[in-house]
């Protein structure tokens, strides 16, 4: 783990930086209108943060299994699959936290949220944490 400082001093775990801009990406993305309302659907911040948690455990002990077990579909489709596998996470965090997070436009809105989430948490990590990833 590697901590990185402001220019203040105030170390932060790099765990708890990604959390907290994921949760602000959450944040953004459930203005972004997307049909009759918006994308993603999002009780406040307290959810967002909460949003944020459970995508990071489910990203991290549950994709790489769906990862493994659609290596056919990803190796077959030059791995645009993932985008599905992503939006699948998505609607599982949906289903686990029940109104707190909702996803009103189903499959299709969820690969949209995926990856407008993706695209968000990335330039908010190289705005406020430097990354260049």
């Amino acid at each position: 783990m590697q901590n990185r400082g402001a220019g203040n001093g105030i170390m932060m775990p790099s765990w708890m930086a990604r959390w907290l801009i994921n949760a602000f990406a959450l944040l953004i993305v459930a203005h972004i209108p997307y049909g009759s309302g918006n994308l993603i659907k999002i009780e406040g911040v307290g959810a967002a943060l909460i949003s944020a948690a459970v995508l990071g455990l489910i990203n991290t002990f549950i994709k790489p299994i769906f990862i493994l077990l659609s290596l056919p579909a990803q190796i077959l489709t030059f791995g645009l699959f993932t985008l599905v596998i992503n939006a699948v996470i998505l609607l599982m965090a949906d289903w686990l936290l029940g109104s707190a997070l909702d996803l009103p436009g189903g499959l299709f809105a969820a690969i949209v949220a995926s990856v407008v989430l993706s695209l968000t948490g990335a330039a908010l990590n190289a705005v406020i944490r430097g990354d260049r990833k």
